[in-house]
């Protein structure tokens, strides 16, 4: 076999994943996020008053990565954390107002995400079709080896 790094999927993954996520960070810096703050605030603003858990399993993320980011939000004032009255251990997230408000603020950034990446929108529908198809069976092949539990 011939090594060849362009002809290996995983890698143009990485550099694309990477490059977009470099994108954002212009877009995301005024608004005071990380691109990682930004997809757990589309996922509050999505469905507000989740538990930390569900959240972590939407966003992909363990808890080592999401706890801080969570206490970074709540310093911010963008969310409160409120521990369950009767199962001390659930966590419950909630936007807070200066939290919805940031909705309003943010929602010119995949507009402006979307001109910079330059891709025909037929191509660009293709794409998420493709990486939502790869991200759904990543799931599921989780959940059959046991990790996604």
């Amino acid at each position: 076999m011939e090594w060849k790094l362009n002809d290996q999927l995983c890698f143009l993954l990485y550099a694309n994943s990477r490059n977009v996520i470099k994108l954002y960070k212009d877009l995301l810096d005024p608004l005071g996020l990380t691109y990682t703050q930004y997809i757990t605030m589309i996922a509050l603003w999505e469905e507000d008053h989740q538990m930390v858990s569900d959240l972590g399993q939407r966003l992909s993320l363990d808890s080592g990565t999401l706890t801080p980011l969570l206490k970074k939000l709540e310093h911010d004032g963008r969310i409160k954390r409120t521990r369950d009255s009767k199962d001390e251990r659930k966590v419950w997230i909630d936007l807070t107002e200066q939290g919805k408000k940031l909705s309003d603020e943010a929602k010119h950034v995949p507009f402006e995400l979307f001109k910079c990446v330059d891709l025909e929108l037929e191509d660009a529908m293709k794409l998420h079709e493709i990486l939502s198809k790869l991200n759904n069976k990543n799931k599921a092949c989780e959940k059959i080896d046991g990790q996604g539990d």
